[in-house]
């Protein structure tokens, strides 16, 4: 069985997996005005799907890096940055140790770079990046990375804002789009009326920016951050004793 996610982004071509994360005055965490962005490739890596058994002693997962799927990915991560006034790229990647996929990943990251000579650009070994995002977000702006480097970094990166019920994410393609929560769906507590919808909403706003609708996203997202600084009405897991659809009135009376 597959993930359906995985299988959605591989069949669609969704080759970018785009994860904002900003925090909200009133929400409580350890940071403030954080703003990055991570732009994870979604199509291939450790998550490429291609594993095989060696009898009963052990299992191989085969990493696939490619040049073009390098190229699109530090791509959109420059022209994100070009067309949203982000002022630098950071090329995430251990090519220190996998010289040859990751080594590929960063040439193909530094070739990009330097055709845009207006944003800055750097690279950074994976954990020294996650090490240095829990000492100074502050210095990170746009981040691009391979597949498995996405998934851990942005998770990482949800705890500095307020938990992964804050973040949303987008997955990207030449012809289509699927918006998600970075969280996944969360059986143990369905049907109980006590999730946080706001990773939900807030990929809804960046669905409704990718068709154009601007005045409806604003709309939304201006809501959120009022019930944010009000700070009253917040579900369990941002402080507060509110259920998902006290959550939801909140936001709707400011709409």
């Amino acid at each position: 069985f597959k993930s359906v996610n995985v299988k959605l982004r591989q069949t669609l071509d969704l080759y970018v997996n785009l994860r904002p994360v900003k925090s909200f005055k009133g929400i409580k965490s350890r940071y403030e005005d954080i703003d990055l962005v991570i732009v994870r490739e979604n199509t291939e890596g450790l998550y490429s799907g291609i594993e095989h058994k060696i009898g009963d002693y052990g299992a191989e997962t085969i990493k696939i890096i490619t040049k073009p799927a390098c190229e699109r990915i530090c791509e959109f991560a420059f022209n994100y940055a070009k067309d949203n006034n982000r002022k630098k790229v950071t090329g995430v990647h251990k090519a220190n140790i996998m010289k040859l996929s990751d080594g590929l990943f960063l040439n193909t990251f530094r070739d990009i770079a330097s055709k845009y000579p207006d944003i800055k650009s750097d690279d950074l070994i994976v954990d020294a990046a996650c090490m240095n995002l829990v000492i100074n977000p502050e210095k990170y702006d746009v981040m691009v990375m391979p597949n498995l480097y996405g998934d851990i970094v942005s998770d990482l990166c949800s705890g500095l804002v307020g938990g992964l019920g804050m973040i949303p994410g987008a997955n990207i393609g030449k012809d289509y789009a699927v918006f998600e929560a970075v969280h996944g769906s969360a059986p143990d507590i369905a049907g109980k009326n006590i999730a946080n919808p706001t990773a939900i909403i807030q990929s809804s706003v960046m669905m409704l920016r990718y068709l154009g609708e601007q005045e409806a996203a604003a709309k939304i997202e201006n809501a959120l951050v009022k019930v944010f600084e009000k700070g009253e009405n917040l579900t369990g897991d941002l402080g507060g004793n509110a259920t998902t659809d006290e959550f939801t009135n909140e936001i709707l009376k400011y709409i």
